[in-house]
């Protein structure tokens, strides 16, 4: 069983920064791509930010310039940092991962979420 635990939520102002992780555990063989999304009051949940296992990285339009997806293969952790928050990026976090892991005498290769992480930007 794999688990993803995101950290770093929080408050802050407009204009300020703030830096999400979030790490996997568990029975890891691989991590292919990781990725974060958003999910907003009574909004659908949005992809923001996609990195694959070689580091290649893709942005939502709206986080473009501001938002740097990044990830340590060695601590199995992706990473959100957060420049010139808007109060438009309010909402919780979820990272999310495409993982191979073992499972008893098997393998597996499934999408894994984390609970995720509230980020509230005042104006």
């Amino acid at each position: 069983q794999v688990h993803l635990v995101e950290s770093g939520g929080g408050l802050v102002q407009a204009g300020e920064s703030l830096r999400l992780s979030c790490a996997a555990s568990g029975r890891i063989i691989s991590i292919y791509d990781m990725a974060w999304y958003r999910q907003a009051p009574e909004k659908q949940r949005e992809l923001v930010a996609t990195i694959s296992s070689n580091g290649l990285t893709n942005y939502a339009d709206s986080v473009k310039g501001r938002f740097t997806i990044s990830r340590d293969n060695a601590k199995n952790t992706v990473y959100l940092q957060m420049n010139s928050l808007k109060p438009e990026d309010t909402a919780v976090y979820y990272c999310n991962a495409d993982i191979l892991a073992r499972n008893g005498f098997t393998t597996g290769r499934s999408a894994a979420w984390g609970q995720g992480t509230q980020v509230t930007v005042s104006s």
